[in-house]
């Protein structure tokens, strides 16, 4: 029986072993994000380079996992540029099956630590403070990475010292337990459950193989928790997967699928051949200091992961099929939209986020596009088919710049670049651009309507002047959407010389159709339709201004649209000549 000293023993003890879990994962989570923001662009660029060679996909895989330190910010990564249309599921599960192996380099670190090391992590965890007071980005990544390494080994100590596991008492609770739960599948339930609760496997194999240094685990029982804690990873990302689209549930699948597998593989061969596999491993690292011990968990869990890619490896096809078999595609109204939308874990990896949100604005703009022309058609042949065309279109704008406006939001408000902010600035500025452009696209259909159901007709000269409008407008619409799409700086000068013109074109046919009136030429029902007329179509090229300018200050790094604007407006002779050719142009007879 334990006495009350025992038990506060054992809490105490309990205490600064969570404590120790905590720092690791804080560690982890520092340097994740240090790399993830520092290189997540390139390592964005090389995973959607990849090739359908299934051995290149595994070694980016997990490439880019050792230096992240997550398999599952890789997955994230992965579902992103799925999601995108980047990579498609026979591209990205070699990948996913990479990582995996990427993860182990945690393991094989945490098996290297000795006191000359710690010393070394100590002094780069106190250096990464220092830098953290810097000014520089670039200078406080790097003391955000120095902080999060030596974090890392922190925890290890802590996890590892007289007061956690160094207790007699707690070496004895703990071998009692494990008596207890002698059992393969028993123990790979524990690792699964602990692996799922602390979110991390990392942290769950570095606390493993902390045990077996220490001498409280032994070795054939702390294979069978390792196992448990690759089923425990995979068990986060299926349940963070719920109310994502099918193909982020397909990636997550993928991943359980190949765990599970692999898991069950070498469960059997432990279970039957134990003593072998145990003498192996021993012989790879004699010894009874703790690095050898620890080695040998780490050689382990290397072991586990690199067979089981290379048995799964030719069978991706198969693990496609399977997944794209058990997870449909939904069939609904919005199916367009939850197609290409991401979901909330991609908030983790800003620049996947953003490029994930770029190709949505970039469907938004389409939308607006298809909006604008069907209301050009509607406005003198009018139809149902045409307003409804119009409205669903509007309506999807709408619910785009919702839901899209509210993730970036989300995304503005965590730990991004600054060039990711200003990404995210320029993407807000856009959309609701886009959004009101599909409004005055609607607007214009109304006018089309009351033209249509009140039996009103332009004069044949007022027909060609807004006809010559509506071309003006078409073509600043696709001018600046090719400067968004494109991030074509150099369409500027053209958008803001057409729309110079725009409002020149506005104020005279204003004039002209005043005179019209006076003349008995148009009647007055149709002066209030031209108004209302020459107003949508003059907000819209502004809207598009807005549009190429928000391009200007992502590329400038600079929020002042109108001072960028301005300076292109007096940017000299290429403005001008651009201004007398689109007057030419659009001149009105």
């Amino acid at each position: 029986m334990f006495n009350p000293d025992h038990i506060m023993q054992l809490i105490e003890s309990l205490i600064w072993l969570l404590a120790g879990v905590g720092v690791f994962i804080v560690g982890m989570n520092f340097m994740g994000d240090a790399l993830e923001k520092s290189a997540s662009s390139g390592m964005k660029r090389l995973l959607e380079k990849i090739s359908n060679n299934r051995f290149s996909g595994v070694g980016i895989g997990a490439g880019v996992t050792a230096i992240i330190q997550s398999s599952s910010a890789t997955s994230v990564m992965v579902i992103g540029l799925v999601n995108a249309g980047v990579m498609t599921l026979m591209q990205a599960t070699p990948i996913i099956m990479g990582a995996n192996i990427g993860t182990t380099i945690t393991g094989v670190l945490v098996a290297l630590k000795n006191d000359y090391f710690n010393m070394a992590m100590y002094a780069l965890a106190f250096a990464g403070v220092m830098m953290g007071f810097a000014k520089k980005e670039k200078i406080k990544l790097a003391g955000l990475l120095c902080s999060g390494l030596g974090l890392i080994f922190v925890g290890l100590n802590v996890m590892s010292s007289e007061e956690a596991f160094g207790n007699p008492l707690v070496e004895d609770v703990f071998t009692q337990i494990f008596a207890m739960i002698d059992f393969p599948l028993l123990l790979i339930l524990v690792g699964a459950i602990f692996t799922a609760l602390i979110q991390s496997s990392s942290a769950a194999t570095g606390v493993v193989i902390t045990m077996v240094g220490t001498g409280i685990l032994p070795l054939d029982l702390a294979l069978f928790i390792v196992l448990g804690a690759n089923i425990g990873t995979c068990i986060t990302a299926l349940l963070a997967s719920v109310g994502a689209n099918a193909n982020s549930k397909r990636v997550a699948l993928i991943h359980f699928t190949f765990n599970f597998i692999g898991t069950a593989f070498f469960t059997a061969i432990i279970w039957i051949l134990k003593d072998p596999v145990v003498n192996f491993l021993v012989s790879v690292f004699p010894g009874d200091d703790p690095m050898s011990l620890q080695m040998r968990v780490s050689l382990f869990h290397v072991i586990f992961n690199v067979t089981t890619t290379l048995l799964l490896l030719p069978f991706v096809k198969q693990l496609v099929n399977y997944s794209c078999a058990v997870i449909k595609d939904k069939d609904e109204d919005d199916d367009h939209l939850s197609k290409v939308f991401i979901d909330e874990r991609l908030l983790t990896t800003p620049s996947i986020a953003l490029d994930n949100c770029f190709v949505v604005a970039t469907d938004m703009a389409h939308w607006a596009q298809q909006s604008f022309d069907d209301s050009a058609k509607a406005l003198f042949n009018y139809s149902e088919k045409l307003d409804k065309r119009i409205r669903d279109a509007e309506k999807m704008t709408d619910k785009y710049e919702d839901k899209l406006g509210s993730y970036l939001v989300k995304l503005s408000s965590a730990s991004i670049s600054e060039r990711d902010s200003a990404q995210a600035s320029m993407l807000l500025k856009v959309i609701g651009d886009l959004e009101r452009i599909s409004d005055h696209a609607r607007n214009i259909m109304f006018s089309g309507q009351e033209l249509s159901t009140k039996k009103l007709a332009f004069s044949d000269e007022a027909i060609a002047e807004i006809t010559l409008l509506s071309d003006a407008v078409s073509e600043i619409i696709d001018l600046s959407f090719d400067s968004f799409i494109n991030n074509d700086v150099s369409l500027a000068i053209k958008v803001e010389s057409l729309e110079e013109v725009i409002d020149g074109m506005k104020e005279k046919m204003r004039t002209n159709h005043t005179k019209r009136l006076q003349k008995g030429k148009c009647s007055l029902d149709t002066g209030f339709v031209w108004a209302d007329l020459l107003t949508n179509f003059e907000r819209i090229s502004d809207h598009c201004s807005n549009i190429v300018g928000a391009v200007l200050d992502f590329d400038n790094n600079d929020l002042n649209t109108h001072k960028a604007l301005k300076k292109i407006r007096r940017s000299g002779e290429e403005y001008d000549a651009q201004y007398r050719e689109y007057s030419t142009k659009y001149q009105l007879a």
